[in-house]
């Protein structure tokens, strides 16, 4: 380093410092005081290191390399949650339509009171109060109602909303995903239709309905095949111009806070443990969080990274480990835990011609999928599920008969085709309310005791197990379980969520990490995309609040 680039450094450091002073006669309050250091730290580091983001890092570039620069953001999962955080973190700002007029009196009323500002400006816990939907989190809520206005009861109006890219609000960020953009979409089982209509599926500003005509020439429903909304995403980011933000074939080895010990004269960043950082706290400020990984290339091989970021934003998805029973003999290889495996010994020929039945396990969508697939191949089912038929949470009670006709099929075998200890298992199917499997033996065999403890062995060709997923976050401390509502349990999207502020989407137990779509119980896409307002909503308003600081305390000396 030249001895002008040391007196460079050593002239900010000394502004900085006065700076802090000034913050220690100002304010009292330790939090702010560390919130606006860090704010400081930022400026001056991004203005020392304006000529190291040249790097390829954040050039649209294949390969991820290392780099000592903190970027603003970096999300974690490229599925319909990362995509449309990028979008939103580009400067994509949501408006009032001008001739809009929304059903819901009360919700347009607030729209106009502020109908010049963008959404990302707004009060959302205003806009949200009072509002109804299917989701938990306020924000989704309202968002799904500006975009598509009384949904839930069978309307089709137009979004309220109309779209401008405002470029000056770009925040820098990087999107992380193990595949491309569209995530665990371009893994799903092609037979099976979506769950939700086509343009309940589509992110904001490119219609799914105008994608998808000019793909094909027949529209036969409103409901479409998982590999066309994964061919609509990937399409999606090219055509809004988000591929300089997307990294694909990176796979997340570790995502841990860094600390700055302000006494090191070494300057050196340091892990610090949580016991350690409650005792020393005064000692330390939080600096950014360090993401290692690696990216797969083309022959094969592993490239090693790390990058480092001032906020982290979650957006996994939680389809990464099936769920297990977690009883004896289920890693027998005749037990499957996904539809495309079992899928995939069906067309094998695996299956063919078999007399001993399927053992199917769930009562959600997915085992409905493994059952139809099953069914329309001539191979017996037995399905077996913990709940009765006429429980009122059952997924099939929300769906609309005409609209899922396979769907209810399924459900009427269950509530009509029951075993019976007076007959044998029927033909094509058998339906097991309230009983769940003991075990798996080696001769292909299972036992499975009803709710009043009779046990029962049955002969099986296969086992399908379809009771839910978790999300892979192996790399956080705790398997990530501390975010959670009960910090002893995995995350799941209904049973254990991330716990979140209800408009930030900010983690409640870690400051600066973020988490949306099915981490914090939005399984649907039309309401993920409330997460990527919520968090680029909180992301602006700081980044507001820090440049105003520095524009205040600039100048010839401090104000």
């Amino acid at each position: 380093m030249t001895d002008f680039y040391k007196g460079y450094i050593d002239y900010m450091c000394l502004i900085l410092f006065l700076f802090y002073v000034f913050l220690k006669s100002n304010y009292s309050d330790t939090e702010t005081e560390g919130e606006i250091f860090n704010s400081l730290v930022q400026y001056f580091g991004d203005n020392l290191g304006r000529k190291v983001k040249a790097m390829p890092l954040v050039e649209e570039t294949t390969l991820l390399e290392d780099s000592s620069v903190s970027l603003p953001v970096v999300v974690i999962g490229n599925g319909p949650s990362g995509i449309c955080l990028s979008y939103m973190l580009s400067g994509y700002r949501p408006y009032l339509s001008s001739e809009a007029i929304h059903p819901n009196t009360i919700l347009h009323s607030k729209l106009e009171e502020a109908r010049h500002l963008s959404l990302v400006d707004q009060d959302l816990e205003y806009l949200s109060e009072g509002l109804e939907g299917r989701s938990s989190n306020p924000v989704a809520v309202l968002f799904d109602t500006l975009l598509h206005p009384d949904a839930d009861f069978g309307y089709d109006y137009p979004s309220v909303l109309h779209w401008k890219l405002e470029q000056h609000h770009y925040i820098p960020h990087l999107v992380l995903g193990k595949g491309p953009p569209g995530g665990a979409w371009h893994n799903m089982e092609g037979s099976m239709l979506t769950i939700s209509f086509g343009n309940w599926m589509e992110l904001p500003g490119l219609k799914f309905k105008d994608w998808v005509s000019s793909k094909r020439r027949n529209l036969k429903g409103d409901r479409v095949m998982p590999e066309e909304i994964a061919r609509y995403y990937k399409h999606y980011v090219k055509v809004m111009g988000l591929q300089k933000n997307f990294r694909e074939n990176t796979y997340i080895t570790s995502v841990s806070r860094l600390y700055r010990d302000q006494d090191d004269n070494d300057g050196q960043d340091r892990n610090i443990s949580t016991q350690h950082l409650q005792l020393e706290k005064s000692k330390f400020i939080k600096r950014n969080w360090e993401i290692r990984g690696y990216q797969r290339i083309a022959d094969g091989s592993h490239v090693p990274f790390c990058l480092f970021a001032e906020n982290v934003a979650l957006a996994t998805g939680t389809l990464d480990s099936p769920a297990h029973l977690e009883i004896e003999g289920e890693d027998f290889p005749f037990v499957f835990h996904s539809v495309p495996e079992f899928g995939a010994a069906i067309n094998k020929g695996k299956l063919c011609g078999k007399v001993d039945p399927v053992l199917i396990v769930g009562s959600g969508l997915t085992a409905a999928d493994a059952v139809l697939c099953a069914y329309n191949n001539n191979i017996p089912v037995i399905h077996v599920f913990r709940r009765r038929v006429t429980d009122p949470s059952l997924i099939f009670k929300q769906l609309p008969k005409k609209l899922y006709p396979e769907y209810h099929k399924v459900y009427h075998m269950m509530c009509t085709q029951l075993y019976s200890v007076d007959s044998n298992l029927l033909s094509d199917y058998t339906s097991f309310p309230e009983h769940h499997v003991l075990s798996f033996k080696s001769d292909m065999k299972c036992i499975l005791q009803s709710i009043s403890g009779l046990k029962k062995i049955f002969k099986l060709s296969a086992a399908v197990v379809l009771i839910g997923s978790h999300p892979n976050l192996s790399f956080l401390k705790e398997q990530g379980c501390y975010l959670g509502h009960n910090s002893s349990q995995p995350i799941t999207c209904k049973g254990n969520p991330v716990e979140i502020d209800a408009y930030t989407y900010e983690c409640v137990k870690e400051a600066n990490l973020f988490a949306l779509g099915p981490l914090v119980g939005d399984n649907f896409v039309r309401f993920l995309k409330g997460g990527a307002l919520g968090v680029t909503r909180c992301l602006a308003t700081r980044q507001k609040k820090k440049h105003l600081f520095v524009e205040r305390g600039g100048g010839d000396g401090i104000a």
